[in-house]
């Protein structure tokens, strides 16, 4: 997941702002206890993410794919006062541990839970996004995409993870690879949609950033 040669990925974290104490232990304990710990943004992702946040100060933030709750954090730190992060995951099981640390933090009553379908939950949240995070099921980043897109404020933000999928996205495809295949519509759809427009950056697994016009 690392397209930097090793100790040039070591000195750009090394001269990167350092993960805050709580984010240190969320990232201890996701990799102690939780399966694929590896889906963890990580401290140097998670500063980007913070940095982008905090240039936007959005009032409405979505992320589509929570896992342990670290992104969520991360994106929450450029929330504008008063402002909301609704944060969505299927998985039910790990629901306790993003609310022990969403409690912990700063921002414990700006972030909004959900557990479920997010294809099912993103209709029903009736606010339009400055800034979303997809993360989730890489199968169905062209349906996200299509469910949030007329939900942005101008000029907001949509951040789209592992859209270089290890690599594979350069690779010859296995006609049974559905998520790569999904990655390869998706990363086109982003450089050829009007509506917006896309930088594809070389971060860790692959970030991309599309500004809605």
């Amino acid at each position: 997941m690392h397209f930097l040669p090793e100790n040039i990925d070591n000195y750009v974290i090394a001269h990167s702002q350092q993960e805050p104490q709580l984010l240190q232990e969320l990232s201890k304990e996701t990799w102690q206890k939780v399966l694929n710990p590896r889906m963890l943004s990580g401290a140097f992702q998670g500063r980007v993410l913070s940095m982008i946040s905090k240039l936007i100060q959005p009032k409405t933030i979505l992320e589509i794919g929570t896992y342990t709750g670290y992104s969520a954090l991360c994106l929450a730190e450029g929330l504008a006062k008063n402002g909301t992060l609704h944060t969505i995951d299927k998985n039910e099981e790990l629901e306790t541990l993003q609310h022990t640390y969403f409690q912990k933090s700063d921002y414990n009553n700006q972030i909004q839970q959900y557990v479920g379908n997010a294809i099912e939950i993103i209709p029903k949240i009736e606010e339009k996004f400055d800034l979303v995070f997809i993360d989730a099921d890489k199968s169905n980043y062209v349906n996200y995409f299509n469910l949030i897109i007329d939900k942005m404020n101008s000029g907001g933000v949509i951040l789209s993870d592992n859209v270089l999928w290890s690599g594979k996205v350069v690779e010859e495809l296995n006609p049974k690879d559905v998520d790569t295949k999904v990655l390869l519509e998706y990363n086109a759809l982003l450089n050829t949609d009007e509506r917006v427009e896309t930088v594809l950056l070389p971060i860790r697994d692959g970030l991309t950033i599309s500004r809605v016009k």
